[in-house]
């Protein structure tokens, strides 16, 4: 009979730990507006699957920021021309 323990086998150290806040790609679909300004603030979203889940906000942030900006740009556009007044008829 053999008195001898079987070894465990190494836990290998290079493995990290699991870390639910560590980065991790959403891989969401972002699809194209045709609007650059929306389209750029919308791929910065990208930004945040390289970022622990605390650096999260503060691309959020940016993002919201951007396309507030770009809703209100929509407000300070100029509309149509308005059109000319019909001259009164002269006496």
């Amino acid at each position: 009979m053999d008195d001898a323990v079987p070894e465990t086998p190494p836990v290998a150290e290079d493995e990290p730990a699991y870390d639910p806040a560590a980065p991790a790609p959403l891989n969401v679909p972002r699809t194209p507006t045709g609007d650059a300004g929306v389209d750029a603030a919308l791929d910065r979203l990208g930004d945040a699957d390289h970022l622990a889940t605390d650096g999260h906000v503060e691309v959020y942030e940016d993002v919201h920021r951007g396309l507030r900006d770009a809703l209100t740009a929509l407000d300070v556009r100029p509309g149509p021309p308005v059109p000319p007044t019909p001259h009164a008829p002269r006496s």
